[in-house]
């Protein structure tokens, strides 16, 4: 019987644009939009400059192409692009693996893509093998690797990224496992950043995507890597795991036959996703109700366990939260900011937003109810009660949170997010021909389109 890393071997190799079903093509593009945008948006406000000062250090150069940077090695261009597309927390998740998906998968994709000077179609089938990867590592796993204070974005992730880098590159089955399995002594990603708002965890699908590039360099070149690298009893699942009961069986089943790339939810928020739906819930009470924080006794916000740990606990952090990212990872902070100001947007993560009075005199006032709204983390499912000053009780609640499958964005709101976001890095002319090559993949020629990403201007806070 062939093993897990093997299976997927021969999935990622065997996988043809042109066998790929037309609506995971078209969500595997306004991912990439996605993504991408959020990148140009996060350079745009400065954001996360040391990536950019770190691999430019050596001045070494090649074929790949980052925002706000021309000439890159795959590798650096990797790094970037995935630290940048994280880095607001703007970008796409899936819902039951808890993964990051795109932030990871297409830098890997794109980098691996340009190097090998590999055609559109060629690189919207490294999407799409990466996505189906590393969606069902985190199924596999749903919910657990949070426990265990990982971030399934890099720890799952960097399979992800290797399987898109050897479509990209047109390795063989063979290879394509042996890259898996050496993946597997990469696989990275600690939620320690919560303890003090640190940066690490915007790093953790760009490392994620350099690894990715790293491994199938490695196994192409004739490196190994274990066979058994996620089932074996020292493999992924064993060790990062210690024991859990996780399906990847389950998962494998369905692989080339039930596409997981259309489930991945966009956020219309950059903030946890685990803050989305009571920041809609509220707005939804907002809507029937127009109030003021003054008329706010005290709000309530619904989450499940994982939310609980994400961005409600330690209350005393979450209330007054140290720094941007910080807040980003505050049900107090989100739902008084969109109480007080009307919305939840880029502008209110900055520094000068996280000492705003008005939202930290409201914040003490915020506190959660555990919910369980699945056995596993399935849409991010939350909501409020809003106890007012003169004993009226709203309350709301939301099932699916919005962007998931179950409750969507649709595709028009997808592009216009990605048009705002892009616009504040690009001329009009290369956001509109961004957008048109990445939903016509399957007709480019090549990935010269890409190099607009190198023209995105940066640094304004």
């Amino acid at each position: 019987m062939p093993t897990a890393a093997q299976r997927f071997g021969e999935f990622v190799a065997g996988l043809d644009a042109g066998a790929i079903p037309d609506d995971v093509q078209h969500a595997a593009g306004l991912h990439a939009l996605d993504a991408l945008g959020c990148g140009i948006a996060a350079h745009a406000l400065g954001e996360a400059g040391y990536v950019h000062a770190a691999v430019r250090e050596d001045g070494s150069t090649g074929p790949a192409t980052a925002i706000g940077a021309a000439n890159l090695l795959p590798g650096d261009a990797a790094l970037v692009n995935g630290a940048l597309a994280h880095a607001l927390d703007f970008d796409d998740t899936h819902p039951r693996s808890v993964v990051h998906v795109s932030a990871g998968v297409v830098p890997a994709a794109l980098a691996a893509a340009q190097a090998a000077g590999a055609s559109g179609a060629d690189l919207l089938a490294a999407m799409v093998a990466g996505n189906e990867v590393c969606v069902r590592l985190g199924n596999a796993g749903s919910g657990l690797f949070h426990a265990r204070g990982f971030q399934p974005t890099g720890v799952c992730g960097v399979f992800g990224a290797t399987a898109a880098a050897a479509r990209a590159r047109r390795l063989t089955p063979a290879t394509t496992a042996h890259a898996l399995g050496i993946a597997g002594s990469m696989a990275a990603g600690l939620l320690e950043f919560l303890a003090d708002g640190s940066e690490t965890k915007r790093l953790h699908p760009g490392w994620a995507a350099r690894s990715g590039l790293a491994a199938v360099r490695l196994a192409a070149h004739g490196a190994s890597g274990p066979a058994t690298v996620f089932e074996g009893a020292r493999g992924f699942f064993a060790t990062y795991l210690h024991g859990e009961a996780t399906d990847l069986p389950a998962e494998l089943a369905t692989l080339g036959e039930r596409w997981v790339t259309p489930e991945i939810a966009y956020k219309p928020y950059p903030a946890c996703h685990y803050t989305h739906a009571p920041v809609d819930a509220l707005a939804a009470v907002l809507a029937d109700t127009p109030i003021r924080p003054e008329d706010v006794e005290s709000i309530v916000g619904f989450t499940d366990a994982t939310g609980v740990s994400l961005v409600c606990d330690p209350a005393a952090d979450k209330v007054h939260p140290r720094t941007p990212y910080d807040a980003k990872f505050s049900l107090p902070w989100c739902l008084s900011y969109r109480l007080v100001h009307g919305r939840l947007d880029v502008t209110s993560f900055t520094a000068e937003a996280v000492t705003d009075e008005a939202v930290r005199a409201l914040t003490p006032r915020v506190s959660y109810e555990l919910r369980q709204y699945a056995p596993t983390p399935d849409a991010f499912g939350g909501g409020v009660r809003v106890v007012l000053r003169d004993g009226r009780v709203l309350e709301h609640e939301l099932r699916y949170q919005r962007g998931g499958a179950e409750n969507p964005l649709t595709a028009d709101e997808v592009l216009q997010k990605f048009r705002t976001n892009a616009s504040l890095g690009l001329a009009d002319d290369d956001v509109s021909g961004l957008e048109k090559a990445l939903l016509g993949l399957a007709h480019e020629t090549d990935t010269a389109f890409a190099t607009v990403l190198g023209r995105a201007a940066g640094g304004v806070k």
